[in-house]
């Protein structure tokens, strides 16, 4: 059996045929909240200390860290990181 593979755009959202300008939003939360999964666990945060820290409800952690991408704006996640005292950049590609 033949499989038919195409390759990647780099952005798994626009290769699943978001428009692009809401790809690069949609690519973006993803890493912010994977960022941010990854600093609760490799902090060893309950999500009782991740919800203090960030200063979220708990129930908001439990959102981030199940992946709920739907429940966090990009502004949201930005100011969680900032929080942490972390800066977001925006690298800029030609």
């Amino acid at each position: 059996m033949r499989t038919k593979s195409t390759p990647s755009s780099g952005n798994v959202f626009l290769d699943l045929g978001f428009e692009p300008d809401e790809a690069v939003v949609l690519q973006m939360r993803a890493e912010l909240m994977g960022d941010l999964r990854v600093y609760i666990e490799k902090n060893r945060l309950t999500q009782s200390d991740a919800a203090e820290r960030l200063g979220i409800a708990q129930s908001r952690v439990s959102d981030l860290v199940r992946g709920k991408w739907e429940k966090f704006s990009l502004e949201m996640l930005i100011t969680l990181e900032a929080r942490l005292g972390r800066t977001v950049r925006v690298e800029l590609a030609a």
